[in-house]
């Protein structure tokens, strides 16, 4: 090489050195997908989320294709996304779908995909993988733990479910990589709100690997804003931006990591830093004492709107006792609920509840009218169970009130519930707190094998037809109204007459709360605790002013991350060698 060539070479080196701290620093503000992080954001590095993964439960997936009740540490659902999704004031929007419309009869509503939606294996999403998973949904080979969502709803739905007719003939099919056309019953306008909460799994992978596909590394791919990198049962999951995600939702966290423990020390580990957020379920009255106490704290636990959430007894109304409605009723009239919720549960958490629908949900009790059905009234319920029979509760079998794997805190509602029923009525009724996939398998067995049981549940979609459904003859309770079956089923069908469609829920719930179907004992009162450097959709407020980051709305994903004052407290980030102690 000759002198100046040697002199050239040299210079191009030495600036080529000069440049490379720049890009670094250049690039670790830059996502994944070569965007500028916000100007108050921590450095790429940084943008991780870690929450804690439940170690006593028994789980075996990711997606609520494969099982909605069975999945790991509830970080799943981010591998694809749904046809369509809710925004921060619960309005349906497009997800995975650009657009849909009905057929004139409405008995046909078509979706049209947005286009160059791919896997990470480089395969385009199309129309087979949502049809793929709606068939595994309802081939009863698969003993899928929510087939009641879409019974009495899609065409062919209850045939295939029952075994009577292959899952290939639902009224799910894909029309060409780009459609899908899902065929009703009978006219269903909450059809597409149904379809929020299930993202496909992918046709090839289920048949070259089986529905176990997702939790191998190997094998898992994802047309969704993470993939999954490391899963280790029992230890820790981490789930890293997919680069080749381009949804609606492409994450400015870098990383999502979860790890195994005891969720009764949750609000421990949030004190800590070891998690980044900690929801209401894990908070009673002592923590809240502490939060309260603490300015940071207090100024970051955000309430929200959630899920509308009902805690409530249920019972075999098929088998003694709890065939007989005056024992119910006499259950019902001894559960001393705003005693519970002042001193047990805490009323930051929670109001009193006498029926189903939580206030602000479509067709619920805004006047109270229902409240004197199952309100308290000691002397009514020990006159209700004598006429039964059980006179000062003489005779009365004695109870085992099974809860669904719950913590601490949440049991300890059930437990004030069976002892203000046990105080009042003089029957003996002990507590049992079962395994998750256990209890279901009870719940859900026909004829069920759970003689009393509690348990919450909130919306899958936010209409009447959902609540209320999964209390007719097919849904989940062993509790049959023909009256009640007949007015959803009528009200699930009318179309242009919105008034007249929610009179008919509200009296069908009139029927639920007098003939008892379950014991209703409080609404939740939802919020989360953030730290304080988690910035973006916690912080953005919707229509109503509250916090937008919610249950149902998948796009917060795409607008969380991490500050810059991160570096100011010690976290699992130190720990971890992101941030210098």
């Amino acid at each position: 090489m000759n002198r100046n060539r040697l002199i050239l070479f040299l210079a191009v080196l030495l600036l080529a050195l000069a440049i490379v701290p720049l890009l670094a620093a250049q690039d670790d503000m830059t996502d994944v997908y070569g965007r500028a992080l916000p100007e108050d954001a921590a450095p790429y590095a940084l943008q991780t989320w870690r929450n804690m993964c439940r170690s006593d439960a028994v789980e075996t997936t990711f997606t609520a294709v494969v099982s909605v009740y069975q999945r790991i540490c509830t970080m799943g659902d981010l591998f694809s996304d749904s046809l369509v999704v809710l925004n921060n004031d619960l309005q349906l929007i497009p997800g995975a779908a650009e657009s849909w419309e009905p057929s004139e009869d409405g008995l046909t509503w078509t979706f049209h995909l947005r286009p160059d939606q791919v896997w990470s294996d480089g395969t385009p999403l199309t129309a087979y993988d949502y049809e793929a998973s709606y068939r595994f949904m309802a081939d009863p080979a698969n003993a899928y733990d929510f087939v009641w969502m879409w019974q009495g709803v899609i065409a062919g739905w209850d045939e295939a479910v029952a075994g009577e007719i292959s899952p290939e003939e639902i009224g799910y099919r894909a029309v060409d990589d780009l459609t899908i056309e899902v065929e009703t019953q009978t006219p269903f306008p909450p059809l597409p709100n149904t379809l929020f909460f299930w993202a496909p799994i992918q046709k090839a992978a289920l048949e070259a690997h089986g529905a176990n596909y997702t939790i191998d590394p190997a094998t898992a791919v994802s047309s969704g804003p993470f993939i999954l990198t490391e899963f280790k049962p029992g230890e820790s999951v981490i789930f890293e931006a997919n680069p080749t995600y381009n949804g609606y939702r492409k994450p400015i966290l870098r990383e999502m990591i979860g790890f195994f423990g005891d969720y009764n020390t949750y609000f421990t580990a949030f004190q800590n830093g070891e998690v980044d957020r900690v929801s209401y379920e894990r908070l009673g009255p002592a923590e809240f004492e502490i939060i309260d106490s603490d300015p940071v704290m207090k100024d970051n636990y955000l309430p929200n709107p959630g899920d509308f959430r009902t805690d409530y007894l249920l019972m075999d109304t098929f088998n003694p006792p709890f065939d007989n409605q005056s024992v119910r009723l006499a259950f019902a009239k001894a559960l001393d609920r705003d005693a519970i919720v002042a001193n047990v549960i805490g009323p930051r958490l929670a109001i009193p509840a006498y029926s189903f629908l939580s206030p602000g949900f479509p067709a619920s009790d805004v006047t109270g009218e229902l409240h004197p059905i199952q309100a308290y009234d000691c002397d009514a319920a020990k006159q209700l169970l004598a006429d039964a029979g059980y006179p000062d509760g003489a005779g009365f079998p004695s109870l085992t009130l099974q809860l669904r794997a719950e913590t601490e805190t949440v049991a300890a509602r059930f437990v004030a519930a069976a002892a203000s029923i046990s105080s009042c009525l003089n029957v003996q009724i002990e507590v049992n707190n079962m395994e998750f996939s256990a209890y279901m398998t009870a719940l859900l067995a026909r004829p069920t094998t759970l003689q009393f049981g509690a348990v919450s549940y909130g919306m899958d979609y936010l209409d009447p037809a959902n609540m209320l459904g999964v209390w007719v003859s097919t849904g989940r309770h062993s509790w049959r109204n023909a009256e009640f079956d007949n007015l959803v089923q009528a009200a699930n069908a009318v179309v242009g007459d919105p008034e007249g469609r929610t009179q008919m829920y509200r009296d069908a719930e009139r029927i639920l709360v007098e003939d008892v179907g379950g014991i209703f004992l409080d609404h939740r009162i939802q919020g989360e605790l953030y730290q304080p450097f988690v910035l973006g959709a916690p912080r953005e407020l919707n229509s109503q002013g509250l916090p937008g980051y919610q249950w149902g709305n998948e796009g917060n994903w795409g607008s969380i991350y991490i500050g810059s004052t991160v570096t100011d407290v010690k976290t699992y980030r130190n720990d971890m060698g992101l941030v210098g102690e």
